[in-house]
């Protein structure tokens, strides 16, 4: 059994899932988190085969006494990501949940508790809004009183609390992704932002090299991976798919032959924002799987009537020899996204959200003078989505601590819902350098 050191300050995470926050701390400190609480076995399962030295809580955040669960011990840092469904615009026209809702409550009752030295909440943007409920709805005329209400909480417990919105692809995950963030401290020490690492490849910030440029979506693609054909399904795809596949062609191939990224069933958004290039990252990684890639390579066709003689290189390197006779052809490929009607993404952006279902698409062109012989597609993969999201490459998916195999459906619900690692790691650099090594030990994962 792990000795309790009583003179050292821990680190609690709770709502831990499969531990993105907690990888993004040890990032951060070089050290496990001390406990990990959340009520789902199954999240439980990836975050113990990753953090065998955490102590962990199978049950509800409610139900743990902080005081039990720190044995004395003093609370350097309680991080709290609570469900963010019932907030999030995403929720739709759904009735919502008060008892879901109110779990941030959690953090003023470790507070009062065991009162954690900094206290730091990660959820959506809508966050702000909490207030009460009117027959199972948000009561519009009384949005942020209960938000209002949670930051007094805290001050009246003598905390400073401050609370920012930042974007996951600042600080180096190939992820637009954005959330809300919350830090609230009782030591007297200041509340740091960490400065953004990455920035728009066009920004005078990154062409000064004072920051590097944001990670593209075409880091987190594996290239190993084949597309089969769309035409060989057993199944055809839907109509309102192979329009938009279309409708990306056109836009990305036919008029302007460079990568791009497809959203397929994402309501609501229109025009450009259903497209965008790959020099930039890609859109949020939501609990469903919903992105298709598109890429461009040169592929110099030998024998033109079958697959097996083409041979390929990407436009980063010097043309193959040419032949007497044209056998050049552009293939491309570009990310579908299987919900609302968004169009595309370029692979050079980070990813857009991940969501718990697999609706990421792997789009292949193949084609000679923009005639398209054949289209191939594949979702993503979910060692890709976590790449996505700032996962270490090393970071354990598809089993569980007793090497139980985790299904494919449940590591996408789990990347989805999970807290960018590189957030965790900046606030925590930031605000408790004390506790930071100078390098930790992962790696950035990158697709083949």
């Amino acid at each position: 059994m792990k000795q309790l050191d009583l003179f050292r300050e821990i680190i609690v995470d709770n709502f831990a899932g499969g531990g993105g926050a907690s990888t993004g701390i040890e990032m951060a400190t070089g050290l496990s988190v001390d406990i990990a609480i959340n009520h789902d076995p199954a999240a439980i399962a990836m975050h113990k085969v990753n953090h065998p030295d955490t102590e962990h809580y199978c049950e509800s955040v409610w139900d743990v006494d902080p005081k039990e669960a720190v044995k004395g011990r003093k609370v350097g840092l309680a991080w709290f990501s609570p469900d963010c469904k019932h907030f999030s615009k995403a929720k739709g026209g759904k009735p919502v949940e008060k008892k879901i809702r109110g779990l941030a409550w959690i953090a003023v009752k470790w507070a009062i508790a065991v009162r954690p030295r900094v206290i730091m909440l990660e959820n959506v943007e809508e966050f702000k809004t909490w207030g009460p409920l009117k027959d199972g709805y948000p009561d519009e005329s009384q949005k942020g009183k209960t938000f209002q209400s949670f930051v007094k909480a805290l001050e009246s417990l003598g905390y400073e609390v401050q609370f920012k919105e930042l974007r996951a692809c600042d600080y180096g995950a190939p992820t637009i992704r954005k959330r809300f963030f919350m830090v609230a401290r009782c030591d007297g020490k200041p509340i740091i932002w960490p400065e953004p690492t990455h920035g728009d490849p066009e920004s005078l910030a990154v062409k000064a090299g004072k920051v590097r440029p944001w990670r593209p979506a075409s880091d987190i693609i594996d290239w190993d991976i084949g597309t089969p054909s769309i035409f060989e399904r057993k199944r055809p795809l839907a109509d309102n798919t192979l329009r938009r596949i279309a409708r990306g062609i056109e836009r990305f191939v036919l008029n302007n032959p460079k990568p791009f990224i497809v959203r397929i069933g994402q309501t609501g958004f229109g025009g450009d924002r259903l497209q965008y290039e790959l020099e930039k990252p890609l859109t949020t990684i939501t609990t469903k799987a919903e992105h298709c890639l598109v890429t461009p390579f040169l592929a110099t066709y030998y024998t033109e009537t079958t697959k097996n003689g083409v041979r390929g290189q990407t436009l980063n390197e010097p043309i193959a020899t040419i032949p007497t006779a044209n056998r050049f052809g552009l293939v491309n490929a570009f990310l579908t996204k299987y919900y609302g009607s968004d169009i595309g993404q370029n692979i050079d952006e980070p990813l857009h959200t991940v969501t718990t279902r697999d609706r990421f698409g792997l789009v292949t062109l193949k084609g000679q003078n923009y005639q398209i012989a054949d289209i191939g597609m594949r979702m993503l993969q979910p060692h890709e989505l976590y790449a996505a999201q700032g996962f270490p490459s090393n970071y354990i998916i598809d089993r569980d601590f007793e090497g139980k195999p985790y299904p494919k459906t449940q590591q996408v619900a789990r990347c989805g819902n999970a807290v960018p690692p590189p957030f965790a790691e900046a606030l925590v650099r930031a605000n408790m350098p004390e506790y930071c090594v100078k390098h930790n030990r992962y790696k950035p994962a990158v697709a083949n």
